[in-house]
């Protein structure tokens, strides 16, 4: 009802226990723990032999205990910086590896935090984008869904020349406006390509002054 910040370090290791053993509720067996060990914190360095000692505690419980207690630590990490795609060529350079190679048409979208960050990413559509083409719906109701502040677009040309076609630009537009419409700007839409004399390997319509 009031939400487990309100529960007691006892009762929080019951909910995790589950049940109790003949004769000793769940309770008295997390009070047990914390009794012998003094703290969540203490506890949590014990091995899965020390926790099955406890009487209602079998191996089965003390590996669930133990899971708890990494995940824990897991989330108290420092997590792994997501990159900055702001800009064409960060784009480029992050979704070259996935793309560039591709005999096909591939089309990602990137979604991006306040910052600049990557949140997540997605592919939307293989083919051509005459053939293919990805509703707005589906990129924006994703976007959506993750609470994203910026949306980019991300596809190949298997021809090598990024410059984009007819049916690209239509496509951007339509996307740029979807994305006016629902307070989530389309920043970029970046077509990979690979470089040649006289010709950049990517395509930035932001770049380009097009979004």
């Amino acid at each position: 009802m009031h939400g487990a910040e309100v529960l007691r370090d006892i009762e929080l290791l019951a909910l995790f226990l589950r049940t109790g053993r003949v004769g000793r509720h769940v309770l008295e067996i997390a009070e047990d723990l914390l009794r012998e060990w003094g703290s969540l914190r203490r506890l949590a360095g014990c091995s899965l032999e020390e926790l099955s000692q406890v009487g209602g505690i079998g191996p089965a419980k003390a590996a669930e205990l133990k899971a708890a207690f990494e995940m824990g630590r897991r989330m108290m990490c420092v997590e792994e910086q997501a990159p900055v795609l702001k800009e064409g060529i960060q784009i480029y350079n992050f979704m070259r590896p996935h793309l560039q190679a591709l005999p096909y048409e591939s089309l990602w979208v990137l979604l991006l935090d306040v910052r600049y960050r990557l949140v997540e990413r997605k592919e939307i559509s293989r083919g051509s984008l005459t053939q293919s083409i990805a509703h707005p719906r589906e990129v924006f109701k994703w976007a959506i869904a993750k609470r994203s502040c910026f949306v980019v677009l991300v596809h190949n040309h298997p021809s090598g020349d990024p410059v984009p076609s007819k049916s690209d630009v239509r496509f951007t537009k339509r996307l740029a406006q979807a994305g006016d419409l629902l307070q989530l700007p389309l920043i970029d839409h970046v077509i990979i390509g690979t470089a040649a004399i006289g010709r950049e390997p990517y395509y930035s319509f932001f770049e380009a002054g097009m979004l």
